[in-house]
């Protein structure tokens, strides 16, 4: 039998938790993406030194598990003489993560743009920075929402990770909540309801997006 009146008086302590857990995810898929495009016109304008930099990053990021890197930054850099706050290291570690899966999307956005189209703008006297401008960037974008969609719901998703660098996210207070007062029932289905009540209304909104790109309103 749930205990209403211990997930009402709950509420105040997670939506406090779900400010934080939402100013996290943002701040960190904002940078991601930043990142994901730094690397994809590296790899584009074949940048030596830097691209052979960008593919390790691409490697040790997508093949190291988040609680790993977050454990790194937070306990391990201190060892080195680097403290980081926890917010810090939440946002740096999924940061870390999210640009190599961001970088990923935009390079299969690139892939899918037929090389014709490129060859003929070039020989229409175009640089490769127009070329990038009004060729391959606009259908780029448009091709890569999909997968960017995708990762936007993931990088969301793992921020029940962050608890790990001492974050009162939604995670650590459910965490909390259940070693104070043992209600795993009721902490555990708050819990679950705050992320539906955050994720559903973000994967409606990017799902519109798609099937306005799909249907080619948004053109190019």
């Amino acid at each position: 039998m749930l205990d209403w009146t211990f997930i009402i008086n709950s509420i105040p302590l997670y939506l406090t938790a779900a400010k934080l857990t939402i100013g996290i995810a943002f701040l960190s898929i904002f940078l991601s993406i930043l990142i994901g495009f730094i690397i994809v016109m590296i790899r584009f304008f074949d940048i030596k030194g830097l691209k052979g930099i960008a593919h390790i990053y691409i490697e040790v990021s997508r093949n190291t598990p988040l609680l790993v890197q977050l454990f790194f930054l937070y306990f391990g850099l201190p060892k080195l003489g680097i403290v980081l706050d926890s917010f810090t290291c939440g946002v740096t570690g999924l940061t870390f993560l999210g640009g190599s899966y961001m970088a990923e999307a935009f390079r299969t956005g690139l892939d899918n743009i037929d090389k014709i189209q490129t060859e003929s703008a070039y020989s229409l006297g175009m640089n490769k920075g127009q070329v990038l401008r009004h060729i391959i960037f606009p259908q780029a974008t448009i091709n890569s929402i999909p997968v960017l969609s995708a990762n936007i719901i993931f990088l969301f998703k793992e921020t029940s990770v962050v608890s790990a660098c001492a974050l009162a996210d939604l995670m650590y207070v459910t965490k909390d909540l259940i070693g104070l007062y043992y209600r795993s029932d009721e902490a555990l289905l708050m819990l679950v309801i705050a992320y539906l009540i955050i994720l559903l209304p973000i994967s409606y909104g990017l799902s519109i997006v798609e099937r306005k790109v799909r249907h080619g309103q948004f053109g190019y």
